[in-house]
Formats: C-alpha cells, sequence, structure tokens
C-alpha cells in the first residue's frame, strides 16, 4: 500500500519572509562619510590619477634616458644665453677712488674676467667691497657695454691714532681707514694717542680748532685713563684738561695765552682738571732759578 500523504491546511497561514535590514553596515556608513569630505573626493578625483600620470611619465624618461637629454638641452640653452656678448663682463670700472684704494677694491671685488652679469651675485661683491676699512659705502652694477662699475665712497682720514700696539688712520666717526707703519706716513693729520681716543675723535677735532692760536706748537691730544684729554705742546709742556667741558677749560687757556702768553713762559704744565683752581707748574730751570733768588734775598736780609 501507498503511504498517504496529507496535504497542507489551506486554513494555516504561512511564515512571513525575513525582512532586509535597511541600516548600511559599519563599513560603508564609514566610507560614505569619508566621501562625503571635499578633500577626500579631489584627492580620489584628481591626486590619484595625477600621481599615476607623474609615476608613468618619469618611469618612460628613466626607460629612454629622456632626463638627460632634457638636462643635456638646458644646459646648452644656458650656456647659450650666458655666453652672448651682451651679457659678458670684460672689465671692471672703480671711478672717483685713488689708485690704491681702485687696486684693493678689484682685488676685494674677485671676480675673473671675463664673466656673465647674469651669473654675478653682485649683492656678494659689494659686501666683499665695503669690507674694506677704507670703504664707507658702494655701488655696484653691470653695464650694457661689458663693464662692471664700483662706485665706491671712501674714508677720509682726519687723524693718526697711536694706540698702544699699532698707529691707525681714523676718519671723523673713529672708524679705521688703514693702518700705517709710522707717524710720519701722514705728517698733515693731527695726532691722538691713547686707549678709546678713536672713539671720541669729534671732541679731539674741537679740542684741537680751539687751540689754533698755538696750533704751529701742537704735538698732539693724549687721552688719559679713557676718561680726559692732555694737550701736549713742544718744549714738553701740558695742558691738562677737566673730564667735563674740556673745551670751556681749553678756551681759558687760549684766552690766557693771549692777553699773558702763558705758553711762552716756562711753564711745564698748566693744570686745569680743577676749572676753579687752575695750576702752574714751572719748569726746572725756572724753579732753580726762583729757588736762587729766594737764596739771594735772604741773605740779603741777614
Amino acid at each position: 500500500m501507498l503511504p498517504l500523504r496529507l496535504s497542507a491546511d489551506p486554513a494555516r497561514p504561512r511564515p512571513a519572509p525575513l525582512r532586509r535590514d535597511p541600516a548600511p553596515s559599519r563599513l560603508r556608513y564609514r566610507l560614505t562619510r569619508l566621501w562625503l569630505r571635499q578633500g577626500v573626493r579631489r584627492t580620489v578625483n584628481f591626486g590619484l590619477p595625477l600621481v599615476a600620470g607623474l609615476l608613468a611619465g618619469w618611469t618612460l624618461m628613466a626607460q629612454i634616458d629622456v632626463r638627460g637629454q632634457v638636462s643635456a638641452w638646458v644646459a646648452t640653452l644656458h650656456e647659450k644665453i650666458v655666453d652672448r656678448p651682451q651679457f659678458t663682463i670684460t672689465a671692471i670700472a672703480v671711478p672717483g677712488v685713488s689708485r690704491d684704494l681702485g687696486e684693493q677694491i678689484r682685488v676685494a671685488a674677485f671676480v675673473r674676467l671675463p664673466a656673465s652679469s647674469l651669473e654675478l651675485d653682485v649683492n656678494a661683491v659689494r659686501e666683499r667691497i665695503e669690507a674694506l676699512d677704507a670703504v664707507q659705502r658702494a655701488r655696484v652694477r653691470a653695464l650694457p657695454s661689458g663693464v662692471l662699475e664700483i662706485q665706491a665712497v671712501e674714508r677720509v682720514p682726519v687723524a693718526v691714532w697711536r694706540a698702544p700696539d699699532r698707529i691707525e688712520l681714523v676718519d671723523a666717526n673713529g672708524v679705521r681707514v688703514a693702518e700705517v707703519d709710522s707717524r710720519l706716513r701722514r705728517p698733515d693729520l693731527p695726532l691722538i694717542a691713547g686707549d678709546g681716543a678713536a672713539a671720541h675723535v669729534p671732541e679731539a677735532l674741537s679740542l684741537l680748532t680751539a687751540a689754533e692760536p698755538v696750533g704751529a706748537r701742537v704735538r698732539g691730544l693724549a687721552r688719559v685713563g679713557e676718561r680726559r684729554w692732555d694737550l701736549v705742546l713742544d718744549r714738553d709742556q701740558v695742558v691738562k684738561l677737566p673730564e667735563a667741558e674740556p673745551l670751556v677749560a681749553l678756551r681759558r687757556v687760549m684766552a690766557l695765552e693771549a692777553t699773558d702768553e702763558i705758553l711762552k713762559r716756562d711753564v711745564a704744565v698748566v693744570d686745569m682738571r680743577d676749572p676753579g683752581r687752575p695750576m702752574l707748574r714751572l719748569t726746572e730751570r725756572a724753579m732753580a732759578e726762583v729757588k736762587r733768588l729766594k737764596a739771594g734775598k735772604t741773605g740779603e736780609d741777614a
């Protein structure tokens, strides 16, 4: 006998199918949020293709040696432009300065001729020239005629400074101009001496101007203790000036010289360090004469 198959009950409800969850997965959610960023979209849409193209081009150039050909072409083009006659410097001109300084400037410029104006660093040349003691400032320019023109303002020495270990020429601001081996190299310039004297050149020049009445006898100014000045004259005469207002004290001495000619007498030192009590120190010969006169007067009184 065949087994009996029971048919499904038509009245029994069928189970409902499983509904798919509409919410995205966590990974998809994060990728979607990342894609909403403008920078990410630009990177993907433009950055990645650009990088891929550059890598492909670089690989292609490396394989067929295009880089070497491009580099050689650029170097050849650069040489053709740089070596053009209109960019070639064949001479250096240094107008308006002394011959010796002109030679120093040419050496300090350190420009090997012929040179190209396109490769010349004029700022570096100017800095090397301004490093010279005798140059206050400089201007460097390449002219179309193929001349490198260097215009320099030369420092003018106004005094000879005798330092403890050297002799220098200094300008009106006390800046070194050059070093000399002897004061006789510039006998036309006044002499200042002592530590720190170069830092007070303007004051020294004003004192020397005030001493014009005895200018032919002035040997120089000596800075004492880096505080004050001594005016040194011939015959070993010294005018000691105070630390404060030395010009006023020196003018008083010049007034006394004009009326009483004290500097023409047997005076070794005129001490003005205390303006309220100026003092005179006689020479040894004058002191001996004073002692002789006193001794003679004492003998007469006896």
